[in-house]
């Protein structure tokens, strides 16, 4: 068996980290987020991955590395703080229950789409 790429870790843990964000915001949100909060997930997630390469190329930046490569292993501990700080973020509707939280499922969304286009170019 190959040995597993530490950016596709990193943003499977990063999706499960965003499952728990979307079932914390729904648990203990307002009613409406039950439908709302997983389009926003997927829809940002989505989003990122594929409009950010594109928006790159059109702002002429030049392509970024994935998080965690052999050049730089201190960067795999920084990358590591990915999924942390997503599951602080779905502690915070556990502990103050009912306002909306669509703003914390959105930032969580893009974290994970800056872990699977991390995961995306360590695979080419």
């Amino acid at each position: 068996m190959k040995r597993l790429e530490p950016n596709l870790l990193l943003a499977i843990s990063a999706f499960f980290a965003l499952l728990l964000v979307v079932a914390t915001s729904i648990v203990f949100g307002p009613e409406h987020a039950l439908l709302r909060n997983p389009l926003l997930a997927v829809i940002c997630a989505g989003g990122y991955i594929l409009l950010n390469p594109m928006l790159q190329k059109r702002m002429s930046q030049p392509a970024r590395p994935p998080m965690i490569s052999a050049d730089s292993p201190g960067a795999a501990v920084w990358a590591g703080l990915f999924p942390v700080i997503m599951t602080g973020l779905a502690a915070i509707p556990v502990f103050r229950p009912g306002p909306d939280y669509g703003l914390i499922v959105i930032i969580a969304a893009v974290m994970f789409g800056v872990t699977a286009e991390s995961a995306l170019k360590a695979r080419r």
